[in-house]
C-alpha cells in the first residue's frame, strides 16, 4: 500500500480475467464477478482526547454474496485505499470458495494509524464505523473480522455498538471476538497454522523432508508468528524474519544462520509485531535491510505482510535454493513476478488458499456463536486441519490433472464455484 503507482484492484482483476479465460466464462458472468456488487465509503467524525474533532475515512466493500453472507476483515492502516479494499474483498470471495465454506467476499477498512491513537479514540472509531454501516452489515448479510492492526478488542467494541443499535444479542455478527465473549478457541492461531498445514502437504507431495528445511518470513504479526510456531513444532528451522518499525518508518530483516527460537523473539516484540533491534542483536541476530528476507538461501519463503511485495523487480532476488513460496499475506506477488516464479518451477501455494485458515476458523466461530455452543480448541484445530488439507489437495490434484500452475488451478476452482452459484440464483 506504500506504492501509489500500484493498484491492487487492477491486479485482482487481472488474475480474475486470466481465470475467466481459462474457464471460458460468458460475458455477463465476467462483468458481474469483475467488480463488487456494492461498496460504501463514508466519513467518521471522532472527538479526539484533546477535544478537537478529526474526520476519518472508512470503507466496506461487498464483492459477492452468492454463496452466503459476506465475510472479511476490517483493516486499520494509514495508507488504506478503496482499491485495496476492493481487491481484498474479491480475494475473500475466492478464498471462501476455495475452502468451500458457505460465505461470500467482503472487506473493510479505515484510514488511520492505531500507533497514534489512544484506546478511547480507537473505541470511538470502531463505534463510528458501525454507526455508518449498521443497516448494511449483519449476521445474515455481512460478517466482519479483524485484519491488519485490528484485534479482538476492536471487534468487541463493534459488536457492542451493533447490538446497542439493533437492541438484541447478535454474537454471530462479527468474528475474532475475545474468547469468553463469543470468540472461538484456536482463532488466533488459525491463519498462520493454516499456512503451515498447506506447506506440510506440499512438502509431502514434493518428497521434501520438512525437518531438514529452512525458511524465511516477511512480517512478524499474528500470521507470521503462528506460522513460525507450527513450522518449528513440525521440525523446520526459521532463519530470517522481517518486520516494520513504525517509529523509523522502515523495515528490517533479522537473520540467524543456525535458526532462531520463536519464544526468544516474541519476548522482545511489541503487540504490533515490532522487534526490538538492540535486544535482537544481543541475542545474536544479524540486522539486514528490510527486503533481505527475500534473498536468503532457504527452502521456503513465506511472505506474510502486505500486498505487492514480490514484484517484477524483486523476484530475481529469490535464491535458487527456494522450492516453495507460501503466501501468508493477501496479494504479495504481482502478475509480473508470477511469470518468473512459474518459469523457475517454484511451487507456489497461492494466497487465498494458503491463508484461508483465518476465514475458515472465522466461519467456525460464526457457527458456534449462532448456535451458542462452543468447541474445545483441539476440535477447532482438528476441523481446521481437515478443511485446509482437503482444500490443498483439491487444488493440487486439479493442477496436476490439468497441467496447471497452482494459482491458476486455485482460481479456476474458486471462480467456477462462485459463477455456478450466481447462475443457480438466476443472476446471470
Amino acid at each position: 500500500m506504500e506504492d501509489t503507482s500500484y493498484n491492487p484492484f487492477m491486479m485482482a482483476q487481472k488474475q480474475f480475467d486470466n481465470a475467466a479465460e481459462l474457464l471460458e466464462l460468458d460475458p455477463a458472468t465476467r462483468d458481474l464477478l469483475r467488480v463488487p456488487l456494492r461498496e460504501y465509503q463514508f466519513s467518521i467524525p471522532v472527538r479526539m482526547d484533546d477535544g478537537q474533532v478529526k474526520i476519518f475515512r472508512g470503507f466496506r466493500v461487498q464483492h459477492n454474496d452468492a454463496r452466503g453472507p459476506g465475510k472479511g476483515g476490517i483493516r486499520f492502516h494509514p495508507q488504506e485505499t478503496i482499491n485495496t479494499v476492493r481487491a481484498l474483498s474479491m480475494w475473500m470471495t475466492w478464498k471462501c470458495a476455495v475452502v468451500d465454506i458457505p460465505l461470500g467476499g467482503a472487506k473493510g477498512g479505515i484510514i488511520c494509524d492505531p500507533h497514534n491513537l489512544s484506546l478511547l479514540e480507537q473505541e470511538k472509531l470502531c463505534r463510528g464505523w458501525i454507526r455508518q454501516l449498521a443497516k448494511n452489515v449483519g449476521p445474515l448479510s455481512d460478517v466482519p473480522a479483524p485484519d491488519v492492526m485490528t484485534n479482538s478488542q476492536h471487534m468487541l467494541w463493534m459488536l457492542d455498538e451493533y447490538e446497542t443499535i439493533h437492541g438484541g444479542k447478535y454474537p454471530g455478527f462479527i468474528t475474532g471476538k475475545p474468547v469468553g465473549m463469543g470468540g472461538s478457541l484456536g482463532r488466533t492461531e488459525a491463519t498462520g497454522y493454516g499456512v503451515m498445514i498447506t506447506v506440510r502437504e506440499a512438502m509431502k507431495e514434493l518428497e521434501i523432508d520438512l525437518q531438514k528445511t529452512t525458511a524465511s518470513f516477511q512480517g512478524f504479526g499474528n500470521v507470521s508468528q503462528h506460522a513460525i510456531e507450527l513450522y518449528q513444532q513440525m521440525g523446520g528451522t526459521p532463519v530470517c524474519v522481517s518486520c516494520w518499525i513504525q517509529k523509523e518508518q522502515k523495515a528490517y530483516s533479522f537473520f540467524k544462520k543456525d535458526g532462531f527460537d520463536l519464544k526468544q523473539l516474541l519476548a522482545i516484540t511489541n503487540h504490533f509485531g515490532e522487534i526490538d533491534k538492540a535486544k535482537a542483536q544481543d541475542l545474536g541476530f544479524e540486522l539486514l535491510p528490510g527486503d533481505a528476507w527475500l534473498e536468503q538461501d532457504v527452502d521456503l519463503l513465506v511472505p506474510a505482510a502486505l500486498e505487492n511485495q514480490i514484484t517484477g523487480e524483486s523476484v530475481n532476488k529469490i535464491s535458487q535454493q527456494v522450492k516453495i513460496i507460501a503466501e501468508g499475506a493477501n496479494g504479495p506477488t504481482t502478475p509480473e513476478a508470477d511469470l518468473v516464479i512459474k518459469e523457475r518451477g517454484i511451487h507456489v501455494i497461492p494466497d487465498f488458499l494458503a491463508n484461508a485458515g483465518g476465514v475458515t476458523c472465522s466461519y467456525f466461530e460464526q457457527v458456534q456463536s449462532n448456535q451458542n455452543y462452543y468447541w474445545a480448541k483441539e476440535e477447532t484445530l482438528g476441523k481446521l486441519d481437515q478443511k485446509m488439507t482437503t482444500a490443498y489437495l483439491d487444488v493440487s490434484n486439479f493442477a496436476t490433472k490439468n497441467k496447471l500452475y497452482m494459482r491458476d488451478a486455485a482460481y479456476m476452482i474458486s471462480v467456477d464455484r462462485v459463477a455456478k452459484a450466481c447462475k443457480a440464483r438466476g443472476w446471470v
